[in-house]
């Protein structure tokens, strides 16, 4: 009897030391999940070096450092080259060079990519129209670049959420700060309480993970205007784990040539939630 207690004392420590462990080691989790993502922006093909958006029209449309390029690089050959666009199709031609078909971010294995220096250029489809994506590894935004900063990260705003799946295909209008709205499916909505209160949000799947765009009460306060991100892995019992301390800036914060969604109307949140990332600069 008095084993069967011993035995049964160590393992009830030996599981508070596990719950601990985990409980101490989770704010370090989510400093190095942080570091991570500001090591991404900063990275050579990091949001931080998107220096151009350049809507094609059809015909040809030079590229170059001439004032006169459709493509303006910021330095560089007067003439690089020629974007040829026809109906929905583009040509890279280079000055001198065997032309080649470029595939868009939305076609099947694509974008292709023309690298030049320290430019990377490539095809994005938005809505009915095409643009040129410029990417230039000493971009202004990369050097300027002072840093993330974050809200003080809480556990209570790591939340476990029911995850109710839509019986049929359903999707969601989502707009962009283009003025266009996307029609996305949608596998479901997250059921989750946050101050005693219930609430629900919407996800769309983005590289196999649910990705929330919502908006809350600290939005054009202290976290950007437009809203934030929030992506979770799938759901996996009927739960979703919704880690508001990785809440993140859309791509919209760092540079203005991106071309960022925004929340849904659903997904606008009555509440303050004090947690990831701040607006960038807020100190």
């Amino acid at each position: 009897m008095f084993l069967r207690c011993a035995l049964a004392l160590v393992a009830l420590f030996m599981t508070v030391m596990t719950v601990r462990a985990d409980d101490d080691s989770y704010p370090s989790s989510v400093e190095q999940w942080r570091h991570e993502r500001e090591a991404k922006l900063k990275a050579d093909n990091g949001w931080l070096t998107v220096a151009g958006l350049f809507w094609l029209k059809d015909g040809l449309n030079s590229a170059g450092s001439s004032p006169s390029s459709a493509v303006r690089l910021p330095r560089g050959p007067a003439h690089a080259g020629d974007f040829d666009f026809h109906a929905g199709k583009t040509t890279w031609r280079p000055a001198g060079g065997a032309p080649s078909p470029l595939r868009s971010d939305t076609d099947q294995g694509g974008p292709d990519k023309i690298v030049t220096g320290d430019f990377t250029m490539y095809v994005i489809h938005r809505g009915a129209r095409y643009a040129i994506r410029l990417k230039d590894r000493d971009s202004q935004f990369r050097r300027e670049f002072t840093g993330l900063h974050w809200f003080p990260i809480r556990n209570e705003y790591r939340v476990v959420a029911r995850f109710v799946p839509f019986e049929h295909g359903h999707v969601i209008a989502i707009p962009n700060i283009l003025g266009e709205t996307e029609n996305e499916p949608s596998p479901g909505y997250a059921v989750f309480t946050l101050e005693g209160h219930e609430y629900r949000l919407e996800p769309v799947l983005e590289d196999n993970q649910l990705f929330f765009i919502f908006r809350d009460g600290t939005s054009g306060k202290e976290t950007y205007g437009s809203g934030r991100f929030l992506y979770a892995d799938l759901p996996k019992d009927g739960k979703v784990v919704l880690d508001f301390n990785k809440a993140e800036n859309p791509p919209c914060a760092f540079t203005p040539y991106a071309t960022c969604p925004l929340p849904p109307k659903q997904n606008r949140l009555p509440i303050r939630i004090e947690a990831g990332e701040l607006s960038y600069g807020h100190h």
